[in-house]
């Protein structure tokens, strides 16, 4: 299923405030319980509860080309790891300085250390 985006500014600065948090040394993970989920769950036509996700970027990566690579990056990242993961939660990522020199399996592989430290996985993932 195709992850739903972050529209709200007030949601950003709350997963950003109260949530748990992972720093790596590309990427920084944000993560808290979305309280809408449930209500989410029901407006879905499949009735499948899914996380909310976001990319911020900021200007020191870059010019805007820059930052739209990152962002692409971080999407592509996050894409493979998505189907393990718990949910019910907003996924804020930020990308750090040294983004735009690895590739997006680097980035997979530091969400991955991420979540894993955050406890987002499910127990009983099956491909």
């Amino acid at each position: 299923m195709k992850y739903t985006t972050i529209k709200e500014h007030h949601l950003y600065n709350k997963t950003f405030s109260r949530g748990a948090r992972y720093s790596g040394q590309y990427v920084s993970v944000f993560v808290l319980r979305d309280y809408a989920a449930k209500r989410l769950k029901k407006e879905n036509p499949e009735k499948k509860a899914y996380n909310r996700f976001g990319v911020s970027v900021t200007k020191r990566v870059g010019g805007a080309v820059q930052r739209s690579r990152a962002k692409r990056i971080l999407r592509a990242g996050y894409r493979a790891v998505e189907p393990e993961l718990k949910t019910g939660y907003l996924v804020v990522i930020t990308p750090k300085e040294g983004i735009l020199d690895i590739k997006s399996t680097d980035v997979e592989k530091e969400l991955r250390r991420g979540f894993a430290k955050l406890d987002m996985f499910q127990e009983n993932v099956t491909p």
